[in-house]
C-alpha cells in the first residue's frame, strides 16, 4: 500500500525560527546590562543634583537649563565639529584618492604586494593604543625637545597655544582616522566590475575621470559608512583630547565627552556630567538617523533610476 500524500521524508514539518532567537539572548543580556540599564541610570542622575556620595537631589530640568546656557558646552560642540572635519570629512576625501590610487595605479604598476604593505602601513595608527600614539606625538610636539622643531629648527608650542592647540589635534587625528576609510574603499572596491575600468581606459578616459565615473559611485555605500562610523567617533572622541591636551590650553581642545568626564570625576557634578553626556548621546542618535534616511535616500534614487 502506497504511503499516504505528504507522508515519509517529505511531510516533515520544517523548523520553525523560534529556536535562533536563542542564541541572541547572551547579546541581549550583555546589551541590556552595559548599554541600556547604564544609559537609563545615566538619564535619571541628569535630573539631580548628585556629588557621587549621598543621596541625589531631584532638580528636575536644572542642570538642562544650565547646559544651554553654558557657553564652554557650546564651545566644546564648536571644536567637535572641527573634529568631525578632521576625523570624518578629510580622511574619507584623502582616504578615496589613496585607495583608488593603490586599487587602479598602484598596484597595476607595481603589484598587488606593493599596495597591500603601503595599506598595512596606512592602517598602522588604528592599530596602535591610543595612549601610545598621543604619548609619542606629545613628544614630537614638545616645545622643547620635540622631534618637529628640532627638524625645523622652529619653537613652537603646538599642544600649548591656544591658536594652534585644536588644528594640532586636527591635524593628529587626520593621521590617526586616515587609515580605516583607505581599507574599507579597497575593500569596496573588490566587488567593482574591472571591466569598467578597462572599458574607461580603452576610450581614453584619465585616471582622475574613472575615479570620478566609476570608482565614486559605485562605492557609494561604502562612503556612506566611513562618514557614519568616523562622525561618530568624533563626536564621542575622548581618549585623544585626554592624553594630548586635557582639553586645555584653557578650553581650546573641549570636547563635550571630556567636559562631561570634566564635572564627573573632577567637579564631582555628577548630574551636570550626566546631562551633558545625555545630550550628546541623543545627537549621536539624530545624527546617525539622519545619515541612514539620506542613505535610504539615495539607494531608492539608484533603483528609480535603474528600472
Amino acid at each position: 500500500m502506497d504511503p499516504a500524500p505528504g507522508a515519509g521524508a517529505g511531510a516533515a514539518r520544517p523548523r520553525g525560527r523560534g529556536g535562533y532567537w536563542l542564541y541572541l539572548v547572551p547579546s541581549l543580556v550583555l546589551f541590556l546590562a552595559i548599554i541600556v540599564v547604564p544609559f537609563l541610570m545615566n538619564v535619571a542622575t541628569s535630573f539631580t543634583r548628585w556629588s557621587g556620595v549621598g543621596t541625589p537631589t531631584w532638580i528636575g530640568l536644572g542642570n538642562y537649563t544650565k547646559l544651554f546656557k553654558d557657553e564652554r558646552f557650546w564651545a566644546s560642540f564648536e571644536h567637535n565639529v572641527a573634529l568631525i572635519i578632521a576625523m570624518a570629512v578629510v580622511p574619507t576625501i584623502i582616504g578615496l584618492v589613496l585607495a583608488a590610487a593603490l586599487f587602479d595605479y598602484i598596484a597595476k604598476r607595481f603589484g598587488g604586494r606593493t599596495a597591500s604593505a603601503l595599506r598595512a602601513a596606512f592602517y598602522l595608527p588604528q592599530v596602535l593604543p591610543v595612549a601610545v600614539a598621543g604619548v609619542v606625538w606629545g613628544w614630537m610636539l614638545h616645545p622643547s625637545y620635540g622631534a618637529v622643531n628640532q627638524i625645523f629648527g622652529i619653537e613652537v608650542n603646538w599642544l600649548g597655544d591656544p591658536d594652534i592647540a585644536l588644528a594640532t589635534v586636527m591635524a593628529i587625528m587626520v593621521w590617526f582616522q586616515l587609515g580605516y576609510p583607505v581599507v574599507i574603499f579597497m575593500a569596496g572596491l573588490q566587488r567593482v566590475d574591472p571591466s569598467l575600468y578597462e572599458a574607461a581606459e580603452i576610450d581614453g578616459a584619465s585616471w582622475w575621470r574613472r575615479f570620478w565615473h566609476i570608482t565614486i559611485p559605485q562605492i557609494r555605500p561604502e562612503i556612506f559608512v566611513v562618514l557614519l562610523t568616523c562622525t561618530i567617533a568624533a563626536l564621542k572622541v575622548f581618549g585623544p583630547i585626554f592624553v594630548l591636551t586635557r582639553g586645555g590650553p584653557g578650553s581650546a581642545t573641549m570636547v563635550p565627552s571630556y567636559f562631561s568626564y570634566l564635572n564627573f570625576f573632577q567637579k564631582a557634578n555628577v548630574g551636570y556630567g550626566s546631562a551633558i553626556a545625555t545630550v550628546l548621546a541623543l545627537i549621536i542618535v539624530v545624527v546617525t538617523f539622519l545619515f541612514l534616511r539620506v542613505q535610504e535616500g539615495g539607494q531608492e534614487r539608484d533603483q528609480e533610476s535603474d528600472s
